[in-house]
């Protein structure tokens, strides 16, 4: 059984009807938030139980919890032959291994329009409680995709028509000279080590972002949102 901590991402899992078994609130807390989420909690006929904060600090592993656990159905992985047919963005991530890192992608790539993330079985967070809370509530919009071999997702998404672009600091391009073409696949790498060689032999094309400072690269996510972003900026223009 999944645990869910915190307002936001339980009041977008309830918006978004996701199956909950029933919510547990923090005795003495209170605010409009909180009534909220137990309103949107009673329209969907779901048990609000009100527990001590030990027990919720027990359950949801952390005393960081707002007052607010859920327990329900873990959240389900997409599958790539569902998602890729209407897509024309998306995130592939070769082992981004921190979950604060792999919440944020998915919150900034929901943000920006992609269709969907792609995650590695292995060398990568999975869906915890703790990604669920840095998302902020976008897992309930945006599927993610865990493929058994990354190299075999990116093969398949070319032969469905996908461009692949690959950031490294070693890329021949910069980001925001890059024509991006439709549909298409951006590849980020996991936390110090970038894109492993095999999955950097697959990309159509390296792009990187040009740095002012003495540092070579940034954190992955905040690289997801500056590359995302100008991809977005680029369809607006286009549409």
């Amino acid at each position: 059984m999944a645990v869910l901590s915190g307002i936001h991402p339980i009041t977008e899992a309830l918006r978004a009807g996701h199956p909950l078994e029933r919510i547990l609130v923090a005795k003495g807390a209170g605010g409009p938030r909180l009534q909220q989420i137990i309103d949107l909690a009673r329209q969907a006929s779901i048990p609000v139980r009100f527990e001590s904060r030990p027990a919720l600090d027990r359950l949801a592993g952390t005393a960081a919890h707002q007052g607010v656990v859920a327990l329900g159905a873990s959240k389900k992985y997409a599958d790539l032959a569902d998602v890729a047919p209407g897509a024309s963005m998306l995130v592939v991530l070769d082992g981004v291994e921190d979950p604060h890192n792999l919440g944020a992608i998915i919150r900034t790539a929901h943000a920006a329009g992609a269709d969907g993330v792609v995650i590695p079985e292995r060398r990568s967070a999975g869906l915890t409680d703790v990604v669920a809370k840095a998302a902020a509530g976008a897992l309930e919009y945006l599927p993610v995709i865990r493929a058994g071999n990354l190299n075999r997702a990116l093969d398949e998404l070319k032969e469905r028509g996908f461009w692949i672009y690959g950031l490294d600091e070693r890329g021949d391009q910069e980001y925001d000279r890059v024509d991006y073409a439709t549909p298409a696949a951006l590849v980020f790498g996991g936390e110090g080590r970038g894109l492993h060689e095999m999955v950097r032999q697959r990309c159509d094309v390296l792009v990187r972002i040009g740095m002012a400072g003495k540092i070579s690269s940034l954190n992955v996510s905040v690289a997801t949102g500056v590359v995302l972003f100008e991809w977005k900026r680029r369809r607006a223009q286009a549409s």
